[in-house]
């Protein structure tokens, strides 16, 4: 049987890079290679596009954004390269020694702007080859907590309370900013940057000090700013799995070990606790996972997402947090412990998803 040829897509510009590169060292070490022949391509910081021939650890540590392996014409360099040009319909291909390889499913595995919010998904869609994960429009809506929360609100489903501020009119007039989120809600706040994953540019803020702070931190990362009402609730998580016909694994929740589940802490320190399943009554369990499969479908996900919710303390009112079209899939990350606690191990899963890539590309075509 001919293996199925596999282009893993990491790194990128994004906030995110390391975590990206630590997510494809994770796949890489796991992949099936009697099934799979893999093509390591990764985005350095700067938006330079490389096939890596280097060792995973190499990928994981960052040291391979030090080759000088650029993509560049065949005539002036020897190493690999790859041709991003679409030849035929469905062949997008791999230039290696001036040999033409057909490229069957593109793994893009990064997290954050410009590359799990669509802008890389129209991309390979114009390659017309099949990919792991979400469109166009469920990654860009994901991404945007803006626009996800209004399509959350239009279809009548529980979450925080919320504002959107725009960066420019904050440092245009300060003073009737604050007073617009202090007239909206009480201290303490969750402020956050819009476009932005994993917690990057997130504080909580208690006063009236902390949160001209927390603007600032986020203004950096953003144009648009989301500030939002303090919960007194559990953070739970569920991780999604399909497309037409998604499952939901049963849910897991998270004890962070400061304020609140922060991005060093979901990706380096790793001194939060979680519990798989979360210590949820049979019936808020199915509601969670049935939850999680509503919001997936209604955002027209494919693939992968991770649905968070928190669970007010007082009331057990279930509510929608966001949702991650491409989650961390880390040796600590919550999407693939919580489907091993389901039933379906790291490696399987790995196949479950370019199985459903190309499953979805014939189905579109």
């Amino acid at each position: 049987m001919e293996k199925i040829n596999v282009m893993v897509v990491f790194g990128g510009k994004s906030g995110e890079h390391e975590v990206s590169l630590m997510s494809a060292a994770s796949i890489l070490r796991a992949i099936d290679k009697e099934k799979y022949n893999v093509i390591p391509v990764g985005i350095t910081k700067n938006g330079g596009w490389r096939i890596c021939d280097c060792t995973i650890d190499e990928i994981e540590n960052g040291s391979w954004e030090n080759e000088q392996n650029q993509l560049l014409d065949t005539k002036l360099n020897s190493k690999p390269k790859i041709s991003l040009l679409p030849s035929e319909k469905g062949k997008g291909f791999q230039i290696e020694n001036s040999q033409v390889k057909k490229i069957d499913v593109v793994f893009p595995v990064l997290h954050g702007p410009f590359g799990e919010d669509g802008t890389i998904q129209g991309l390979i869609e114009m390659l017309d080859v099949p990919y792991v994960g979400a469109g166009v429009l469920a990654s860009a809506l994901a991404m945007d907590k803006g626009m996800a929360k209004k399509i959350l609100e239009a279809e009548g489903l529980p979450q925080a309370k919320y504002i959107l501020i725009n960066r420019k009119n904050y440092f245009k007039d300060k003073i009737d900013c604050i007073n617009l989120i202090e007239g909206t809600f009480n201290y303490p706040v969750f402020v956050k940057p819009a476009n932005l994953g994993s917690s990057v540019g997130i504080s909580k803020a208690k006063n009236q000090e902390e949160l001209k702070l927390a603007l600032e931190e986020a203004a950096k990362y953003d144009r648009r700013i989301v500030v939002e009402e303090f919960i007194n609730a559990r953070e739970i998580e569920c991780s999604v799995l399909g497309n037409e016909d998604p499952i939901a694994s049963l849910p897991a929740e998270i004890i962070p070990s400061k304020e609140f589940y922060d991005y060093r802490d979901k990706y380096f320190d790793g001194t939060s606790q979680y519990v798989i399943p979360a210590e949820l009554s049979e019936e808020m369990i199915s509601k969670v996972r049935e939850m999680a499969i509503r919001v997936y479908k209604l955002i027209d996900c494919s693939g992968l997402a991770r649905v968070d919710f928190f669970v007010e303390g007082e009331t057990n009112r279930i509510l929608v947090n966001e949702v991650n079209t491409m989650p961390g899939f880390t040796k600590i990350s919550m999407y693939p412990k919580m489907w091993e606690v389901s039933g379906i191990p790291y490696d399987q899963l790995i196949d479950k998803l370019i199985q459903l890539a190309i499953e979805r590309y014939k189905d579109r075509n």
